[in-house]
């Protein structure tokens, strides 16, 4: 028998919505939601021995949360870990893949479930993750797709695009039958015909993000100062990086008034900082923003800026600040954030 941990969020547990994406992990005997589901598609070969349950929030904003997590599946030693579907959700998304490559690493067999445009996909590590619907709605087929590759990850065979993993394939060497002249001139036909997406090198798609609605009574507000300017305290001592970041950092404004020129300063390594050091405000405006406070223009400020270097970051590191910034901030109750870029 092949003993299953799942993993899940708040929602698919039953435990709450918002009001409970902040919720700490919690392990329960036997399958939870969707996983009595999954248990039956499984059969009597793959058995869901426990169910790890962790709120969006918590577990892709908490700095110890995929640890805890971990611990929680250790306690079963599985054989295999399933986490998801977490379908287009991106804090749940990330939480799987993260959970996944976190299991894989620690010795434990793992597969995750997400959508093809969660942004989770890229943060699995060498865990496979399989294909799911778009929503919630599509729950019955994503499962029928996940108990699949289940039982194929689980028997130690390689899962591949055919049978639903997401990702690029291993590249091949192969020969083509026909010369590059030969179909550059097809694919330039192709084109003139009105064939748009004819190509041999297919790029990634970028998709459009709807704008929060504006808040009703700013002057109730709690307000973030965030920015991928890179303003760090003198010295940089979190080692953000000046290009292609990998990570962000938060520092505290508790008691800071303005940004002195010797204590702060840009690593930013895509422009001329003499400005930005000559004046942190550029930046990352505490000074107005501390006007604004005083005068009741907003509620209050946040505690705390968050920064990163937007300089070459990755599309998919971009997306995983997004959704990591917002369950940061919504968890300190911060209703707008000002956003300065470079």
């Amino acid at each position: 028998m092949t003993k299953v941990v799942h993993y899940i969020n708040q929602f698919f547990a039953g435990i709450g919505g918002e009001d409970a994406a902040g919720s700490s992990p919690v392990r329960v005997e036997g399958a939870v939601g969707p996983g009595r589901r999954l248990q039956q598609l499984l059969g009597d070969e793959l058995e869901i021995v426990a169910t790890v349950h962790c709120g969006d929030d918590y577990a892709s904003g908490s700095s110890d949360a995929i640890e805890e997590i971990l611990a929680l599946i250790r306690q079963d030693d599985p054989d295999l870990l399933i986490a998801g579907p977490s379908f287009t959700s991106g804090r749940y998304g990330l939480a799987c893949a993260r959970v996944a490559a976190a299991a894989t690493q620690d010795g434990i067999t793992s597969l995750a479930a997400m959508h093809e445009e969660n942004p989770g996909v890229d943060e699995a590590g060498g865990a496979p993750v399989v294909r799911s619907g778009v929503a919630a709605r599509e729950m019955g087929p994503s499962l029928e797709t996940l108990a699949a590759a289940a039982a194929i990850v689980a028997s130690g065979e390689p899962l591949t695009n055919e049978q639903g993993r997401l990702g690029r394939p291993r590249r091949q060497v192969v020969r083509a039958d026909r010369s590059a002249a030969a179909r550059a001139v097809d694919l330039a036909l192709a084109r003139l015909g009105g064939d748009l997406e004819a190509t041999e090198v297919p790029l990634p798609r970028f998709e459009q993000v709807t704008p929060a609605a504006p808040v009703d009574d700013v002057g109730q507000a709690v307000v973030a100062l965030v920015t991928e300017g890179a303003l760090v305290p003198e010295g940089n001592p979190g080692r953000l990086e000046s290009a292609r970041a990998t990570r962000w950092l938060r520092y505290s404004l508790d008691g800071v008034e303005i940004l002195a020129p010797d204590q702060y300063g840009s690593v930013h390594g895509g422009f001329s900082t003499v400005w930005a050091n000559e004046d942190p405000h550029r930046i990352v405006p505490l000074d107005i923003a501390r006007e604004l406070e005083a005068e009741g223009a907003i509620g209050r400020l946040h505690g705390e800026y968050l920064v990163t270097a937007g300089n070459g970051t990755s599309v998919a590191n971009a997306r995983r600040f997004g959704i990591e910034w917002a369950a940061d901030l919504r968890r300190s109750e911060v209703r707008a954030a000002i956003l300065t870029s470079t």
